[in-house]
């Protein structure tokens, strides 16, 4: 695992604190299973084409 956080996993942490969204809610809103959110912001797994694209149309 790398020592700093993806681009991807920064825009996550990022947008989630500027709208006050819990994990649970991000992952609702963008049709993902918590634990998935989670392995994907802690790097832990690399997020499909398809995932990608889904977080980043919602981050953005």
């Amino acid at each position: 695992m790398a020592d700093h956080f993806s681009n991807l996993a920064e825009e996550i942490i990022d947008f989630q604190k500027k709208h006050d969204l819990t994990d649970t809610q991000l992952a609702f809103n963008i049709h993902m299973s918590v634990e998935r959110l989670h392995d994907i912001k802690s790097m832990e797994v690399n997020p499909t084409k398809e995932e990608q694209q889904s977080i980043e149309a919602y981050v953005r």
